[in-house]
């Protein structure tokens, strides 16, 4: 029996509520008699599973059960919003929201224990959305036209490929491919005066 079978039973019944036999057995590839037998393996386990014969039946999660106290410890629920607690302070729109969600359905209070501001002092409104836009390009995979002046105070404008973010010494930087340069190159934010983000 595997086990990551068990939690894809699971994590689907979550995600969907109920599921009938034949359609988990044709989305995990087994039978339909083994699909029986892991419901019958995650019932034992403790997970409040059941299942209800007739044409609206089906294999059923019990209404209200909450994943963590199955699966995680009180200890790996802390260090799961410790982290989105971290991530958050950085300036992550939705590291609040996602905060909020994860505490009511780990029923835990998280202590406001964290604070940091990697704004500068009168340009929030320009940090964020510069933040916001890099963070974009980075995932997304697109270019950026940036004016960028180095530590002589000399402006140039350049067409990168952001690849990662990172707060390394006080500082916010983002590792890019510079077409100029046609080499891997480390941008201070502070020092980017604009940004333009490319199709």
């Amino acid at each position: 029996m595997s086990d990551s079978r068990l939690f894809r039973i699971l994590y689907y019944l979550l995600d969907h509520g109920s599921a009938t036999a034949p359609e988990l057995a044709e989305k995990l590839e087994v039978s339909v008699r083994t699909v029986y037998r892991d419901v019958e393996a995650l019932s034992s386990a403790g997970i409040p599973v059941y299942t209800e014969p007739g044409r609206n039946g089906g294999i059923f999660l019990l209404h209200g059960f909450v994943l963590d106290r199955a699966l995680l410890s009180e200890k790996e629920r802390q260090e799961i919003l410790t982290a989105v607690q971290s991530i958050s302070v950085t300036g992550c729109t939705s590291g609040k929201e996602v905060l909020t969600k994860l505490s009511a359905l780990f029923q835990v209070n998280t202590a406001d224990w964290i604070e940091a501001d990697f704004s500068r002092w009168g340009k929030s409104a320009f940090d964020h959305e510069k933040f916001e836009t890099l963070k974009t390009a980075v995932i997304q995979h697109k270019e950026i036209k940036i004016v960028y002046e180095n530590s002589d105070s000399k402006r140039s404008e350049r067409i990168i490929q952001p690849l990662q973010l990172s707060y390394k010494s006080k500082g916010w930087y983002l590792k890019v491919f510079c077409l100029e340069k046609e080499d891997f190159r480390m941008f201070k934010l502070n020092r980017m005066l604009k940004i333009e983000l490319l199709e």
